[in-house]
């Protein structure tokens, strides 16, 4: 090859890689603003992902991604080596796509109303076959409709079915349900769960821990948004009679008393939008982070100080929450919003993706002692 060729695509590929590691300006204000505890990095993965919600990795590594819009996408590299990945439409056209989950080779996908399956999908990442519907028999309403989905330890399909208001009693609706991978077997798990939008399961107990958004118009600093427990299927969370552990709502705490319904392990902050939910299950961070809890707060968006928008850490002690504090903080200043943690994924590296749908990005999370 002549030394002027050579050297003209060598030039070109530094030029592909600084291009690929380097942030949009929306993930610039992230990297710029953000705070970490000491340690930690947080680098941009995919800066290209519109609205990036849930995420479920596939068996190759491949990384799909729901959205509260019509798209899912899939996302293809290898975090860590500062390559900008490619970043495929799977699925358009869709009605709020927000939930997505892997099993046996397939995308699970949740719309409001229906899941769809997706076949073989990482040898199809090009020429995506059409979906097989899974249910299409879920509520319609808009109002708390996007759903987030995951498999349980049973091999079952976990799905909220959120309220369809702010506050109301809609018997049908305010719960999480499970159904078989086929769709079949539908049932209710637990009920008085407002909207849950992240849930995970304990790595040692497989006990299902999820987060639950708390109600407006209370005031700035009540109800408090939820961690939540259920060590069986058939409990009772409380709404929309009582939020909290205590706090009776005023148009229907007759409905229900709160010393009767599970509380949850541990109250978070009010208006905070508590979404993604995940065990630290990984050894690349310290020995204090193992088998605790990481929350992606999504932000306030009725309060007069905004709260949220960061990730917070419970700390555990077997079932008991010793401690709910900051994590990673500065997505937001004051009223200026930079970015909002959508959920969360530790690797097999043990590192951790976090995705924010207002940069339309995917971060990492990395630790070095050093």
């Amino acid at each position: 090859m002549p030394i002027s060729l050579h050297r003209l695509l060598f030039s070109l590929l530094s030029l592909l890689l600084a291009t690929a590691a380097a942030a949009s300006p929306a993930t610039d204000k992230v990297l710029q603003n953000v705070r970490l505890p000491a340690g930690f990095q947080l680098e941009v993965f995919a800066d290209n992902v519109p609205s990036a919600r849930s995420m479920a990795l596939g068996a190759q590594g491949t990384l799909f991604v729901g959205t509260r819009g019509t798209t899912v996408y899939a996302v293809s590299g290898t975090p860590g080596t500062g390559l900008k990945p490619t970043v495929h439409v799977i699925a358009n056209k869709l009605n709020m796509p927000n939930g997505v989950a892997f099993r046996d080779g397939a995308l699970y996908v949740a719309e409001i109303n229906r899941i769809l399956r997706y076949d073989d999908i990482e040898s199809s990442l090009t020429n995506v076959p059409a979906p097989k519907v899974v249910r299409d028999d879920l509520p319609k309403d808009r109002h708390h409709g996007w759903k987030y989905i995951a498999f349980g330890p049973d091999g079952k399909l976990y799905v909220p079915i959120g309220a369809p208001c702010n506050v109301c009693n809609e018997p049908k609706y305010a719960s999480l349900t499970r159904m078989n991978a086929d769709g079949s077997g539908h049932e209710v798990f637990a009920r008085g769960i407002r909207n849950t939008v992240g849930f995970t399961w304990h790595p040692e107990t497989k006990e299902l821990w999820f987060t639950d958004n708390g109600r407006d118009y209370m005031g700035d600093d009540q109800p408090p948004c939820e961690l939540n427990v259920a060590p069986r299927a058939g409990l009772d969370f409380g709404f929309p009679y009582c939020h909290g552990r205590d706090t009776k709502d005023p148009e229907y705490g007759k409905l229900g008393d709160c010393a009767r319904m599970t509380p949850p392990v541990q109250t978070l902050g009010a208006h905070v939008a508590p979404l993604g939910v995940k065990f630290y299950t990984g050894t690349a961070f310290p020995e204090k982070y193992r088998n605790q809890v990481l929350i992606a707060e999504h932000g306030s968006w009725n309060r007069r100080t905004k709260s949220g928008y960061r990730l917070t850490l419970v700390r555990l002690d077997g079932h008991d929450a010793q401690a709910y504090e900051p994590f990673i903080t500065g997505f937001h200043r004051g009223d200026e919003v930079f970015g909002r943690p959508v959920d969360l994924l530790v690797l097999d590296d043990g590192s951790m993706l976090i995705s924010d749908d207002s940069a339309g990005a995917i971060y990492r999370l990395t630790y070095s002692a050093t």
